[in-house]
């Protein structure tokens, strides 16, 4: 970008006859150059091409003045795009302030063809203003452009209708990656439920090891207080103590209490021996409160809620069944 600052470029219409550059001599070179933009083997029909020169050892303050192709630049020659000017290479000539900087340019127009044939291309001319307003004509070697067309055999061309798309059958090579992520995420899922089901039933019979009354009594334990009274609170309260109930009257009396509602438990219990009646009957209460209070929303009153958990400890106390004979039930409560 620097360079430009400094160099003067102006596209001027500019003939290709000599008589044109009559402030200075003509000066022939061989710099010129034509390239494919798509590389192929032949040039088609329809290709395009930068056609342009390669300036070498420009001095800092030349002037370029390039010819004006807008109009075209030959019959069955199109010009694409204008005139592109690329600086190749920057040096310096001697040292310090006063040192200058000759560059390498390539200026290039893009072209093409939509006919079949063999084309002279007019040589590049290029006025080029020395410091000094020393004037030349640089002319550049032409090229020539050489388009081929399809070749086509009318005598055994046959037209024939648009195929639709066509539809090739998948292979086993296809599916197979399908079918083996499939495994592997079937593998996956029933290794991380098998897993899961083994940590759960784990920590079951970790608790499962210890004797229901023991298991029963921890967890009651945790609704000590008056923390849970508020109206708001009664939902849990009750629920935590009954179901920790329906699990101990599950294994100690082997009632499926977790699944049955109050009716259905204490009709199961009504005939056992080591169950006293008193003690059936303020269990059963306490069952029917925590209903009205989870499904009723009942308020239980302070006094119903200081006797729960003392009356749920009471039955576990009462109706323990000790795995070693003599073993006696901390006093909890």
């Amino acid at each position: 970008m620097e360079f430009f600052k400094r160099i003067l470029l102006t596209v001027l219409a500019l003939p290709l006859c000599t008589g044109a550059f009559a402030q200075g001599g003509v000066i022939g070179l061989e710099g010129s150059f034509l390239k494919p933009l798509q590389p192929r083997d032949t040039a088609l029909i329809a290709d395009q091409f930068v056609y342009g020169f390669v300036l070498r050892d420009v001095a800092e303050g030349t002037g370029l003045m390039l010819q004006d192709f807008s109009k075209g630049i030959r019959d069955s020659v199109e010009v694409v795009s204008p005139w592109k000017v690329d600086t190749l290479k920057t040096m310096k000539t001697g040292r310090g302030k006063g040192a200058k900087r000759i560059f390498d340019i390539q200026a290039g127009i893009v072209i093409t063809s939509f006919d079949e044939g063999d084309y002279e291309l007019p040589a590049l001319a290029v006025r080029r203003v020395l410091p000094g307003d020393v004037v030349d004509t640089l002319v550049f070697n032409p090229q020539t452009l050489s388009v081929k067309g399809f070749q086509i055999d009318t005598t055994a061309y046959v037209i024939h209708d648009i195929k639709g798309q066509v539809r090739y059958p998948l292979t086993f090579k296809e599916i197979l990656p399908w079918l083996l992520g499939f495994y592997a995420l079937a593998v996956l899922v029933i290794l991380a439920v098998c897993l899961w089901k083994m940590r759960k039933k784990a920590a079951a019979g970790e608790i499962y090891n210890e004797p229901a009354y023991i298991v029963a009594l921890r967890k009651l334990d945790r609704f000590r207080g008056d923390k849970y009274w508020a109206p708001e609170k009664q939902k849990i309260f009750y629920s935590g103590i009954t179901d920790t109930l329906r699990e101990y009257i599950e294994r100690r009396f082997g009632v499926d209490a977790v699944e049955m509602t109050t009716a259905e438990i204490f009709s199961e219990l009504e005939g056992s021996r080591d169950l006293p009646a008193d003690i059936r009957d303020e269990v059963k209460a306490l069952f029917e409160k925590a209903d009205m209070v989870k499904f009723a929303k009942h308020t239980a009153s302070d006094q119903d809620n200081a006797s729960a958990l003392p009356t749920a400890v009471r039955f576990v106390t009462s109706t323990y069944q000790t795995s070693q004979a003599g073993e006696e039930p901390d006093n909890v409560l």
